[in-house]
């Protein structure tokens, strides 16, 4: 089954799940126990903490995924969380999720330099469904800004034309027709 968050992301082909980890894990759930599909494929936008790996409109594929929020990089929270998933026993790239964007660059090459290359707002919630549910599940996401103070804007620039690079992708690969 093919996902999406929603709002900007919606496709003809993936099923919209929400924005964030709260609502994308709710409506997630609810499929899992009514559905059961027999593997998850979240596809939808990202950002990069570093520009020198991961460019504007790059692909990224990971079955891997992080919570960690910029307070724990500046060493005032501490969580009992799980917080790395992953699928895959291979050394995949790291997807951070949150409720919030980054929009601090230092913060950012923060992030990457603990092995977390690119975020999105959702994968760590669909990555904690899918072993739940014991579900395969695999990420598939389309750089669309970069992290720093002008993340929002490049992503409202980038979004239309990334989506059209993702739905190529998709054909090129097999997941869609």
């Amino acid at each position: 089954m093919i996902l999406s968050a929603g709002n900007e992301e919606i496709f003809s082909f993936a099923r919209p799940i929400g924005i964030g980890l709260i609502d994308c894990a709710i409506n997630l759930t609810r499929i899992a126990l009514f559905d059961r599909p027999d593997s998850f494929i979240f596809i939808g936008s990202a950002g990069s903490y570093n520009p020198k790996k991961h460019k504007i409109f790059d692909i990224v594929t990971s079955s891997s995924a992080s919570q960690v929020e910029i307070s724990f990089l500046k060493k005032e929270s501490y969580t009992p969380i799980e917080q790395i998933i992953t699928a895959n026993v291979s050394r995949e790239t790291i997807i951070n999720s949150s409720n919030y964007i980054t929009t601090d660059k230092l913060s950012a090459l923060a992030f990457d330099k603990l092995g977390m290359e690119i975020e999105n707002m959702e994968f760590y919630s669909v990555m904690k469904v899918a072993k739940e549910f014991n579900i395969p599940v695999k990420g598939i996401f389309v750089i669309t800004n970069y992290c720093d103070t002008t993340a929002h804007k490049q992503y409202l620039e980038n979004i239309k034309k990334a989506k059209t690079i993702l739905i190529d992708y998709l054909k090129e690969k097999g997941y869609i027709k």
